[in-house]
Formats: C-alpha cells, structure tokens, sequence
C-alpha cells in the first residue's frame, strides 16, 4: 500500500488566526507543511517572509516544506536552513547554476527540491535527477493560490517517474496547484508521492476531515 503524503499549502490558511491553523495540522493526518516564499519578482505576489517561516517553525510538528518561489534563491539558502526547513525547493528557471544550488541546499543539511512551471520541460532535469529528493510540478501557474488545475500534469507526472525509474533516482514526486478529491487518486496513479493542498483544505468546511479523506482516497 503506497503512503501518499499530504501537505497542506499555508498559504491559503487565516493569517490572522495561523496559529490555529498550525495546530490543526500538527493534530491532523496531514505529513507536511508546504510553505511557499514569493518575491513579487519571480511571481506577482509576495507573500511572507523569514519572520512568519520562524513562528511557523515554532509550532510546527511535522516536515517543513519550503518552496521557493524567488529570484537568486542561492542567497538564502543559509537563512532557511536556520529558520528549521527540512525540505528546501527552488525553481528551475531560477537557477542559472542548478547543480551548484543542489550541492550548496545538501550542504546545508536539508533536502534539495526543484520545482517546474507548466511550461518547463521534464527532459531538462535528466542530468541532475539524482541529485534532487523532490520534483514539485506546479498543475497552475505559480503565484496564485485558487486556480484551476493544468489537466497536461498527468502526463508531465508520467514521464518524470519513467525518468526517475530509468536513472534508478529516490526522488519524490510532488503535485503543487488544484488538487482536489476529484484529481488526486489519478495523479497518485500516474506517480506523484507528495499532494500539496491549500484553497481546497483551507476553505473546506471542516479542514480536518477533508485532510483526513485526501490520506484515504490516496492509501490503495
């Protein structure tokens, strides 16, 4: 039976009330927490910066998963590591050096993640998939929290795990944007380990149940 991880997006939760929210999934079923970084330079939003990430980590329980959604990410890579990330993710087509940025993520005692915009290509990670411990698909276009889920990201899923099985990789397959109870066992069938959720739980009326019933649909 495969685990499928369930990482609810802070980013949609009640900045007013995050506390709470932290707590709800530290008592949830969920594995992670997926916090993303935006810039206003790599996406048009901004959204929290190292002082939110630090309380976050304060009472947060469970895997930090921090997605980088930022221009020259190799300026920070230190300070996350400090703030108490565990998985550390940055953007393809922010890095002009992305093996560098890989070995210097590892060196920091965190794990490397990539992340793709629909547009990006899997073909392009073939020469570094061994170095990366998680593959972020982004099924919208970064930026955003709400929109509609990118239907070519079953495909995409597909050949990035014919990729990983070839090159004989560990790397996990995250799906990050429009995940719902309607699209999620197909993207688990088509290879994604790791469900990245935010409007979806966040706006539901009962965040734990729904987080409960993602882990459920996904366990066969």
């Amino acid at each position: 039976m495969k685990n499928t991880l369930i990482a609810p997006s802070v980013l949609a939760a009640d900045f007013a009330n995050l506390q709470r929210d932290i707590e709800m999934i530290n008592a949830s079923e969920a594995d992670w927490f997926h916090i993303d970084i935006m810039d206003g330079v790599f996406v048009p939003n901004i959204s929290f910066g190292m002082p939110v990430l630090e309380a976050i980590t304060k009472h947060a329980k469970k895997t930090i998963d921090v997605h980088l959604m930022i221009v020259d990410p190799d300026r920070y890579i230190k300070t996350f590591a400090d703030l108490g990330a565990t998985i550390l993710t940055v953007h393809y087509e922010a890095c002009t050096h992305l093996h560098r940025t890989l070995q210097a993520i590892k060196a920091e005692g965190m794990q490397a993640g990539v992340a793709l915009n629909p547009h990006t290509n899997i073909a392009l990670l073939e020469d570094v998939i061994q170095d990366i411990d998680l593959v972020c698909i982004m099924s919208v276009n970064p930026g955003f929290g709400g929109q509609s889920f990118i239907e070519n990201t079953y495909k995409k899923v597909q050949k990035l795990k014919e990729l990983i099985v070839q090159k004989g990789a560990t790397t996990l397959i995250e799906i990050d944007g429009g995940v719902t109870n309607k699209n999620a066992v197909q993207l688990v069938e088509a290879g994604a380990d790791v469900l990245v959720a935010g409007s979806y739980v966040f706006k539901a009326q009962n965040p734990t149940e729904t987080i409960a019933d993602l882990k459920n649909l996904t366990k066969n």
